[in-house]
């Protein structure tokens, strides 16, 4: 084997290994803050980390100090982040040691992945697609993407521990990256363990064995804790995997020989040190540069410049300062460009089109502007083009590589995002109902939503996700929910409830040029303006060129102060504005009602909310969602607090009733959701008070 890269493996190694034995002799100094090490993984590590290109996308897990030493970083780097300073490079001072996110042009790129072991899969097997997708368009010369020649082009890299490969997502990752022939590498560093339970307790089959399981994914198993096995291993790999653009699964057997975290001590549980400490990958390298005529005083020389340089480094670091309490508020979310309504709203001479085909026009004109733009979900593609037809003819007029069915795997869906935004794609992806987000939302939480937040700003997850939503029609228990209260309390996302087609198109391209993710809860019953009352939910379609930014409420039914009667504020969403105000019109109170649409959940524009309310003195929020512990019971108290000296009434709220689902049964559907007859009840309820 070439000497140098065996002296560069030796050194990293050694670096890694002179990290972990100071952090132990400074145990109390630097466990403050939880972190692992890659003490026994090292040699893996290493070996992959010196073969990959700055066009290449990496995932290290939270044991992989000694592959982030190897893409260049300095104990330093690691450091920073290990003691939380204000100048780690990744997450300035906000995430645990060797969570990594990195955007530098000199090595690969490392976009933001969790804690939560395992959920990296697919955002790294998104960035897999995102890299075919661009390769794809650029075999008919498009001019948008420029890719390298084949054997030079980037793969995405997933690195696990083998527990985590028992995870559900990890199957939805494999099955798509199998499915679809994606250029990425799943590096599996099997030791043996998960926390306290061993593999005998946890696992029927070693990650070699699992991957048998999906066609098309290929594997092999190795001795992790040999460098050159595993530098030459990973050779062959890599290169197939850059040429053939093709899935491969890499098992690599290795000791663990430190704890399993700073928090939890190996010698509370383990009973096989001793036999791990026999395979070390530390004195089998040393032998393979001895093997290979280095000399005993070169190899000594590599050790003493190793420890030398990791205690300098980690005397500078303990001297950086630490976050200041300013520094909380930063990078929650990419600035974004649109803050101003723009364009035609209602163009002269346009028709009047149904909700979902103003969508469905926004989407159409989006990737017919941005070759970046790509649409995916469950029976989104040409045979069928979404279950409401919210897709119709996108797949024929720009092909299945841009408008494709995925499985049923809405945590690949959702989660696939970050990668494919980490590539430089905008997807617009579905879940079919809002009943079927509940898989996703493991991604949408810990992958999406904190990314801008969790690399200090490198990596804002550019993406719309679109949620069909509510009840209507005997959809019965699983195509009925609303979700949004479980939505906004995620942050880090945008989200948009629009009640009518002008203001979905508008929010659909304020969202595309967002470079924030952001949900747009799409009502099923508004989609056709089938259910009675919701005719004010067509629209005559706006130009092109309109765009609504997110944070500006509609006032739909002003009124002005007034002393002589009683005065209300109603806000309300989606089908809320609908049954606001056929309500306060057949109450024939349109001069005493202003109701306000929120258009958006998040950013919300509470100076309209509360000036309305200051104006009329008594509010009503009308939602959709059971009312118990819900955003509208938020929202409301928020309006009381703000406004209680203004208010001649305390702030109410009407949703459906607080039952576990909405049943088939029309009659019972209807007796558990809202209506404009129930809306006028509250409403001189509340007026009476």
């Amino acid at each position: 084997m070439n000497k140098d890269i065996l002296k560069k493996g030796f050194s990293k190694l050694c670096t890694a290994k002179a990290m972990t034995e100071l952090y132990e002799e400074n145990f109390k100094q630097v466990s403050k803050y939880v972190h692992a090490t890659s003490r026994g993984h090292e040699a893996i590590q290493v070996a992959l980390g010196l073969q990959l290109l700055p066009q290449d996308y990496a995932f290290p897990y939270y044991r992989d100090d000694a592959m982030l030493l190897s893409f260049g970083l300095e104990p330093y780097d690691l450091m920073l982040q290990l003691l939380a300073k204000k100048s780690d490079p990744f997450s300035g001072g906000r995430t645990y040691y060797s969570h990594p996110s990195l955007k530098d042009d000199d090595k690969p790129k490392i976009p933001h992945q969790s804690s939560a072991t395992g959920m990296q899969a697919i955002p790294a097997t998104g960035v897999a697609m995102g890299l075919k997708y661009k390769e794809l368009l650029s075999e008919g010369k498009n001019p948008a993407f420029d890719v390298p020649p084949l054997g030079a082009r980037g793969i995405s890299v997933c690195s696990l521990g083998d527990a985590s490969v028992t995870e559900g997502e990890i199957a939805e990752a494999f099955q798509m990256a199998a499915l679809k022939q994606m250029p990425i590498l799943y590096l599996v560093q099997d030791n043996g363990w998960d926390i306290s339970a061993n593999e005998a307790e946890t696992r029927a089959q070693n990650a070699y064995e699992y991957a048998q399981g999906f066609h098309g994914l290929e594997a092999v198993s190795i001795d992790g804790a040999n460098f050159t096995e595993s530098y030459e291993t990973l050779e062959k790999v890599i290169a197939t995997i850059r040429a053939e653009r093709r899935p491969f699964l890499v098992h690599a057997k290795v000791p663990l020989l430190n704890h399993h975290t700073s928090g939890v001590r190996m010698e509370w549980y383990r009973d096989d040190l001793e036999e791990a400490r026999s395979r070390d990958p530390y004195p089998v390298l040393k032998q393979q540069l001895a093997d290979a005529g280095i000399s005993s005083n070169e190899i000594e020389k590599i050790e003493n410049d190793v420890k030398n340089k990791v205690a300098s480094d980690f005397q500078r670091a303990l001297k950086e300062e630490d976050p200041k309490p300013e520094d909380l508020f930063t990078h929650d979310f990419a600035p974004t460009p649109i803050t101003e309504e723009k364009g035609t709203r209602a163009p002269e001479g346009a028709e009047k089109v149904v909700m979902v085909d103003c969508a469905l026009f926004a989407v159409e004109e989006l990737m017919r502007e941005h070759k970046e733009c790509l649409l995916y979900g469950q029976d989104v593609g040409g045979r069928l083009g979404g279950v409401f037809r919210e897709a119709a003819t996108l797949a024929q007029k720009f092909g299945d590589d841009r408008v494709f069915n995925t499985p049923i795997q809405e945590a690949f869906i959702v989660g696939s995002t970050v990668g494919m935004s980490a590539v430089g794609l905008k997807p617009i992806v579905e879940v079919q109902f809002a009943d079927y987000i509940w898989p996703g939302l493991n991604q949408l939480f810990t992958e999406v939503s904190r990314s801008c937040y969790l690399s200090n700003g490198k990596w804002p997850v550019s993406m719309i996700l679109r949620v069909p939503i509510g009840a209507y029609g005997s959809g019965g228990p699983y195509h009925s929910s609303s979700v949004e209260s479980i939505v906004t309390n995620i942050r880090g996302i945008k989200i948009a409830y629009p009640s009518n087609g002008a203001d979905l198109k508008g929010l659909m391209k304020a969202a595309y040029h967002d470079p924030n993710p952001v949900v747009i809860l799409e009502h099923k019953g508004l989609y056709w303006s089938k259910v009675p009352g919701t005719q004010g939910a067509t629209s005559v379609e706006p130009s092109e060129d309109y765009i609504l930014p997110f944070g500006k409420a509609w006032v739909l039914q002003e009124i002005w102060k007034q002393e002589a009667v009683e005065t209300l504020t109603i806000v309300t969403y989606g089908m809320g504005v609908h049954w606001a105000y056929n309500a306060s019109g057949e109450l024939d109170m349109r001069n005493q009602i202003e109701i306000i649409d929120l258009r958006t959940l998040y950013p919300l524009d509470e100076d309209t909310i509360m000036n309305s309310v200051k104006k009329t003195g008594k509010c009503l929020v009308v939602t959709e969602e059971p009312s118990n512990n819900s955003f509208a019971r938020a929202l409301a108290g928020k309006i009381q607090e703000d406004c209680f000296k203004y208010l001649d009434a305390p702030v109410m709220t009407i949703g459906s009733e607080n039952m576990p689902a909405i049943p088939l049964n029309s009659t019972l559907e209807q007796t558990m959701i809202p209506s404009a007859e129930k809306v006028k009840v509250k409403i001189e309820e509340l007026l009476g008070y």
